[in-house]
């Protein structure tokens, strides 16, 4: 996909109140951009770095700059998290997930009973239902090892025990964790962060729910969801 808007060069300044990022244009000025993740972001910060905004001329916006990725010493790292569930249906929709084929159209924010929707459901090719929830990666703890989540998510946990009742219903259930981290080689839960989280997704995998986890290729053009990375479940780190 493409970038929603021609991409600005900056620099980071500082991230506070969990929606604000001070950075700096090329010309010294000092914009407040929107900073679009809820999480932690404790590897995806540094004084400096080199960051991409976008402009957004609307007066109806309070913050009309918004942040969407941060260069660390790793590599480009995807901060929006708007963007996942894009990134997943186009991966889903050009076959770059083989096991998650779809028969026909892909939808969006699904209700899969008063309080759930997940985010993508289709059909498969064997016409059973196929449903998908994405979530965003970014914690780095070594050299190419990424974890989810960053802090404490009980929606996350919600989420993978409702995905594994749709496995027991018959239906398909596929986690994906859009990884917005070029440097990323393997991936695992964080039982740091959120030790029940990582149980809830080792019960879930072993109930039947699918897991995959790709990172992004990116650059000021277009951002896309391209490589597989290994994720295992198993283990405590």
């Amino acid at each position: 996909m493409k970038w929603p808007d021609p991409l600005i060069e900056a620099r980071f300044i500082k991230r506070y109140k969990r929606f604000f990022a001070d950075c700096e244009l090329g010309d010294g000025s000092i914009v407040t951009a929107h900073c679009p993740n809820t999480g932690s972001m404790r590897t995806c910060l540094e004084l400096g770095a080199p960051v991409w905004l976008t402009h957004n001329d609307n007066p109806k916006r309070k913050l009309r700059y918004t942040w969407y990725a941060i260069q660390m010493p790793d590599g480009w790292v995807g901060i929006h998290t708007g963007i996942s569930n894009q990134l997943v249906k186009e991966a889903i929709e050009g076959s770059v997930i083989p096991e998650l084929i779809p028969a026909g159209p892909v939808k969006k924010e699904i209700k899969i009973n008063d309080g759930t929707r997940l985010d993508l459901y289709f059909e498969d090719r064997e016409e059973r239902p196929v449903y998908v929830e994405v979530k965003n990666t970014t914690l780095l703890l070594d050299d190419g090892l990424i974890a989810f989540p960053d802090a404490v998510t009980v929606r996350g946990r919600k989420h993978l025990n409702e995905m594994r009742e749709l496995v027991k219903s018959g239906a398909r259930a596929a986690m994906v964790f859009c990884i917005q981290r070029s440097s990323a080689r393997q991936m695992i839960p964080s039982w740091k962060d959120d030790p029940e989280y990582a149980e809830t997704l080792q019960s879930a995998a072993k109930e039947g729910v699918e897991i995959f986890a790709y990172r992004v290729e990116m650059d000021k053009k277009t951002i896309s969801l391209r490589h597989r990375v290994p994720v295992r479940v198993e283990g405590n780190i």
